[in-house]
């Protein structure tokens, strides 16, 4: 009968969530304001009115850096409390933060292939 308390709970507490989220939007949804207009319904984006079509070329260099940024984030992120740690971990985990370094060098040597670690 324990494992059947513990979906109890979980079903209670997912039950609330859903509930306080129905309430909430229904709140606002009654107190809002509702007054309908024609310029409620043009396109505006930070003040300016737009113009010309939707479409924009953005440039690739955007994403490298972008690319890049997760690379030595995420070696941050998990590299250093697991190396606070190592000893109380084991071998197993060696090996498994070896093939973490490894595909972040993957990563990385794919960025210097592309040229985008050059400063000149």
């Amino acid at each position: 009968m324990e494992g059947l308390e513990t979906y109890l709970i979980v079903a209670t507490v997912i039950a609330a969530g859903v509930l306080l989220f129905a309430g909430a939007m229904g709140a606002a949804r009654a107190l809002r304001p509702q007054v309908r207009s024609a310029e409620k319904t043009l396109t505006y984006e930070s003040g300016v009115d737009a113009e010309g079509s939707g479409w924009a070329q953005s440039q690739i260099r955007y994403y490298l850096y972008a690319f890049l940024y997760l690379i030595f984030a995420v070696d941050a992120v998990y590299l250093f409390p697991w190396v606070t740690v190592v000893k109380d971990l084991g071998w197993a985990t060696l090996g498994e933060m070896g093939v973490f370094i490894g595909i972040i060098a993957v990563g990385l040597i794919h960025a210097i292939r592309r040229g985008v670690l050059r400063w000149i």
